[in-house]
């Protein structure tokens, strides 16, 4: 059996380095032929040791040079990229079969289409590709003929509780609704007034995942269910009154779907991300993922509750902008990116993070995003709003 050859976007966050945890348990089935790491060149580093790509992108030129000689000192013959084009000849490479696309942010968006463009099977762990380009991005895998695969563990678990041929065609397939489900993050009981004084470290502290400090700070808002609630609406070819979320604490359901004749099929599992990376990896196969086995019995109780949109208003935010269309999902996605940020640098309340959002959303015309030149002039001019508006706010 030939190896899967791997480009992997986002090498050095939680998702790469779970990817990477799950293709070195299996180094018959897959070969690593590119990765890239931003500004995490000591992980990159450590990386391309272990892994031995073909090419390593980082973010800045001026890291090329110390990286190169790095390697070369270890007798590792890497060629070392750097920038956005980087990322995107990477991510097309005719000798890659599948893309992990995990950067975070709407920087992920261009290498992620470049990868669909190049009809690669792109393993979709960048949520922002489908909410800023949403309409866009499905287009361009139909026509390039690419293989979209879900790592979100929601929209994975949602893949795989669906019809193996379903064919984005809800009415035909009998589902009725999909549900989301959302761990609540660290703040689900918490008091309005509490919420006032939540610092970073508190916010980025989730109880149930290990991920990245910006996308910790979405699940505390829930943004990142919102933004979940967006990406479900594109893959799954679902409208919005289709899609609910369901806070489940324990996080052991990931997702269900909902069909017309009352049947819900669930996929449950321990939280970790390398259960549904290995099931992109592989699919339609299974491999293992170094994740135990889910002890029901242990866990005794599965608690629902629905969302406490007071407290959590930016998943109203995101459905609003769901609704809205053209441009709204990207000012959404910008204003977060810019105000999450202000909020990481003790610039911004956490509260504050929501009214930014919603002031960028009434502040930005609404229009049409017929291409990707649209999509970028919206994301710029909602990121120069947000960015005024964080500036301006009065703690």
């Amino acid at each position: 059996m030939s190896r899967t050859r791997l480009t992997v976007l986002g090498a050095t966050g939680s998702i790469g380095v779970s990817t990477l945890d799950v293709v070195a348990r299996h180094p018959d089935r897959y070969e690593v032929v590119a990765l890239s790491g931003n500004s995490r060149v000591a992980n990159l580093l450590e990386q391309c040791l272990r892994h031995r790509p073909r090419y390593a992108v980082v973010g800045h030129e001026r890291d090329v040079a110390g990286l190169t000689a790095s390697l070369r000192g270890a007798g590792v013959d890497t060629e070392v990229l750097a920038g956005p084009p980087a990322l995107e000849y990477v991510a097309a490479l005719p000798e890659v079969d599948a893309v992990m696309a995990a950067i975070v942010g709407a920087a992920g968006l261009q290498p992620t289409l470049a990868a669909v463009r190049a009809g690669k099977r792109v393993l979709l762990a960048n949520k922002e590709a489908l909410v800023m380009a949403g309409a866009l991005f499905m287009a361009e895998v139909r026509a390039h003929g690419a293989t979209l695969l879900p790592i979100d563990s929601e929209h994975n678990a949602v893949f795989q509780s669906l019809p193996a041929d379903y064919a984005g065609d809800p009415a035909r397939a009998g589902v009725s609704r999909i549900l989301l489900t959302a761990s609540g993050g660290p703040f689900r009981t918490a008091s309005l007034e509490r919420l006032k004084s939540v610092t970073p470290d508190e916010a980025c502290a989730h109880p149930n995942w290990s991920m990245g400090r910006k996308i910790s700070v979405d699940s505390a808002t829930m943004m990142n269910k919102g933004l979940e609630v967006i990406e479900a609406h594109w893959l799954f070819n679902v409208a919005p009154e289709q899609i609910e979320v369901v806070v489940h604490p324990q996080s052991v359901i990931h997702s269900l779907v909902q069909y017309v004749d009352g049947s819900v099929l669930a996929e449950l599992g321990n939280p970790d991300m390398r259960t549904p990376i290995a099931h992109a990896l592989a699919w339609p196969e299974r491999i293992a993922a170094g994740v135990g086995p889910l002890d029901l019995p242990a866990i005794a109780q599965l608690h629902f509750e629905k969302p406490d949109f007071d407290r959590f208003p930016c998943l109203a935010l995101a459905y609003r902008a769901l609704r809205a269309g053209g441009n709204a999902p990207t000012v959404l996605n910008a204003a977060n990116e810019i105000a999450v940020e202000a909020f990481l640098a003790g610039r911004l309340p956490f509260p504050a993070i929501a009214a930014v959002i919603a002031a960028t959303l009434d502040a930005v015309p609404a229009g049409a995003v017929a291409d990707l030149p649209a999509i970028l002039a919206a994301d710029a001019q909602a990121r120069a709003v947000a960015a005024e508006l964080a500036a301006g706010w009065r703690r």
